[in-house]
């Protein structure tokens, strides 16, 4: 790089052109991605990105799934920062590849840089009949380079591509079933699965494993410690071996966990590390009326349709491995420092799974597969969780709590707010501690403890206290996190992370602070946003839902509002929603407004508003996981029930396009707005707050009782 020019993204760890971009001879274009398909759709909006700086026709652009060996390396897909890291450093990549391209176009035809113009890969002489193409040229063009970040990408007037609905790349292998890992078959393969102990820390006492080796198709039994898994020709082989094997273990449990019902009132009982997020010092804690609530939610499962799945193969000295992981370079370091191997001998591929959002089984399979792999070298193994793995064994989303004390003045402002939270921290993915993240690792004879789960810092979004800080303007404010370091669940990453409550506490409090001011809950936050952006996707949510100020709802149905900055730096979001109140709460309609600065697909950015909504929607009313002083009970769907089809709303989705402003991620802003929309809907068709989430049949009746 020469001036010492800033690259954007992640482009400065991997700033060799070619490591992005190859042009093809054929006339296509092959783009590589650090980041990974999960349903997204950031696949289709690196094309589009791509395609526009290039231009080149959309159709041309051939993306490559993640691959160590020749993909750039960005770290994990994670936190909404696709499009905001990866996107912009195709952008500047494939500026900077246009450009070379250009003047070595000048050089062949003779012409000034000034007089060439270019259309889906073809350059010409304004005026004049001499073409050359990027295919002509690719020979010629050497992108063995570092890029300089010099070239300026396209001024927002001169978008082509970029900010329209193309068809997304992935779903064609979606429908047919191409594209996920569950359907993936290598020649060869044999099929496996993993005995795990009954509870969190059971003892292995005793296993008869000679009546399962001897069962048909039984390839082997693996037993290292407490990790013990069978491997078959045919997977309904492994799957009877697996169920053989489990009953021929005999386990010692200990009953130290302590019971869903009272998590809350163990997490507020715990020795915690604190820290101060925020203090402003003001006058206000001797204003008028005063205010205290507290909120919560449940360990939370990522509930994937499809159960983790992995493919691991050992052959001519090297591993590779299959994996729908979200951090696929992570993972080949992780079992590359687990196994004590060179990282240059593990090659991990990314094939899509059936999505998360967040940490679910999908390393953890991987590494299971590696284990079971290495019994039967030289040919590959597939695994397959069964559903009561991913239920009982795959990080949750941690319990949190929430306390708020408040109070307006007489001019009907917040005067004062005071906010404190209790929970665990949120990441415990491989790589982010010197313990491997990896379940079967703390199995081993010679294993390993599970690492405890850490945080971003606050500057990149935090993960305990992810939009802990209200965005709104208060002249007295003080935001604690009690941060408990003991966890009695496993617990990592699930989508918007802590961001889920503390956004549902924020704006139910300010509704609390609106009613206790008499002020419409729209124009009383509006009376505290500064940022015109947010003010302005407030509005437009209003608007569209057809919000009346002061309507109050008639005892069944009610509406509410949500809204929050993601992590105070990303997409601005204000979500409206609908409840009826029946046998139990329904959510017929939702209306959503979001800033994303620059739209690169607006088809896309509605696809990942529906499924965020979705997604906050189930949360918010059906799903927690279960758990007695022994064992995680929720196994089955029955024990975790989420949303139906027939109980999903109608969404409509109000974009607010900033074309000249960089772009932000969209999926993980709705979960916190969704659900406070719902919890201020619910208090507004019935006049009783639920606090507690999810808000159940049974919650609502206890508020209503008093």
């Amino acid at each position: 790089m020469s001036n010492s020019v800033k690259l954007p993204g992640t482009l400065a760890a991997n700033n060799r052109l070619d490591r992005w971009v190859t042009i093809n001879a054929d006339g296509t274009v092959t783009v590589r991605t650090g980041k990974v398909e999960i349903g997204q759709g950031i696949v289709s909006a690196m094309a589009q990105i791509a395609a526009e700086e290039l231009d080149v026709d959309y159709g041309r652009i051939r993306m490559v799934a993640v691959d160590t060996t020749i993909s750039p390396n960005e770290g994990s897909t994670t936190g909404s920062r696709s499009v905001e890291e990866g996107g912009e450093s195709i952008r500047q990549a494939c500026a900077e590849i246009r450009d070379l391209f250009v003047h070595a176009a000048a050089r062949r035809l003779g012409a000034g840089i000034e007089g060439l113009a270019v259309t889906d890969g073809t350059v010409r002489v304004r005026g004049g009949e001499k073409t050359v193409t990027y295919w002509e040229l690719a020979r010629t063009v050497d992108l063995a380079r570092e890029a300089t970040g010099q070239v300026r990408p396209k001024h927002a007037e001169d978008l082509r591509v970029v900010g329209t609905t193309l068809p997304r790349l992935d779903i064609p292998g979606k429908v047919t079933g191409a594209a996920y890992i569950q359907d993936l078959e290598l020649p060869g393969m044999l099929h496996g699965r993993v005995v795990r102990p009954p509870s969190y820390r059971a003892q292995l006492v005793s296993i008869d494993e000679a009546p399962v080796r001897s069962m048909p198709g039984v390839r082997a039994v693996v037993r290292d410690g407490r990790f013990l898994g069978v491997i078959a020709e045919r997977e309904e082989q492994a799957i009877r071996a697996m169920q053989a094997l489990a009953r021929r273990c005999e386990w010692r449990e200990q009953a130290d966990l302590p019971g869903d019902n009272a998590i809350h009132d163990f997490l507020r009982a715990q020795r915690t590390e604190d820290e101060i997020l925020v203090e402003i010092t003001g006058a206000g804690a001797k204003a008028g009326s005063h205010l205290t609530a507290t909120y919560t939610r449940p360990y939370l499962a990522h509930a994937s349709i499809g159960p983790s799945c992995a493919i691991a193969w050992w052959h001519d000295g090297k591993l590779e491995v299959w994996s729908h992981s979200q951090a696929i370079y992570p993972l080949r370091d992780e079992i590359a420092k687990i196994l004590k191997m060179s990282a240059s001998d593990i090659v991990c591929r990314h094939a899509e799974g059936a999505g998360c959002y967040g940490q679910n089984g999908a390393d953890d399979v991987a590494f299971d597969a590696v284990l079971l792999a290495r019994a039967v070298k030289d040919r590959p193994v597939r695994v397959q969780w069964m559903r009561e793995d991913e239920f009982g064994w795959e990080p949750f989303g941690p319990a949190m709590v929430v306390k708020m004390q408040g109070a307006v003045d007489g001019a009907g402002r917040v005067a004062s707010w005071k906010e404190e939270l209790w929970g665990n921290r949120h990441i415990t993915r491989p790589g982010r501690h010197p313990n491997p993240g990896l379940l079967a690792s703390w199995h081993l004879e010679q294993g390993f403890d599970p690492p405890p789960a850490v945080d971003f810092p606050l500057a990149m979004g935090g993960g305990s206290q992810r939009n802990a800080v209200p965005y709104y303007e208060f002249p007295d404010e003080l935001v604690l996190n009690h941060i408990v370091t003991a966890e009695p669940v496993r617990v990592s990453v699930l989508r918007a992370l802590a961001a889920y409550l503390n956004v549902f506490a924020i704006e139910c409090f300010m509704d609390e602070l609106a009613a206790a001011a008499g002020a419409d809950p729209v124009e009383f936050r509006l009376r505290h946003l500064t940022d015109a952006r947010a003010r302005a996707v407030v509005q437009a949510a209003a608007d569209k839902a057809g919000w009346k100020p002061g309507a109050k709802g008639d005892g069944t149905r009610g509406m509410g509002l949500g809204f929050a900055r993601y992590k105070n730096i990303g997409d601005y979001v204000a979500v409206v929603a609908e409840v009826i109140v029946e046998e139990v709460v329904r959510v017929p309609r939702v209306v959503a407004a979001i800033d994303c600065g620059r739209i690169v697909n607006p088809g896309g950015v509605i696809n990942q508003a529906d499924g965020g909504i979705v997604q906050a929607v189930s949360w918010t009313l059906k799903e927690q996981v279960r758990f007695d002083r022994t064992r995680i009970t929720s196994r089955t769907w029955d024990d975790y029930p989420i949303l139906t089809f027939e109980e999903t709303p109608a969404i409509e989705v109000v974009l607010l396009d900033r074309p000249e402003e960089r772009s932000l991620g969209v999926g993980e802003g709705m979960q916190g707005p969704t659900a406070a929309a719902i919890g201020n809907a619910l208090f507004n068709a019935l006049g009783v707050r639920v606090r507690d989430l999810p808000l159940t049949r049974e919650r609502v009746l206890a508020a209503i009782a008093g």
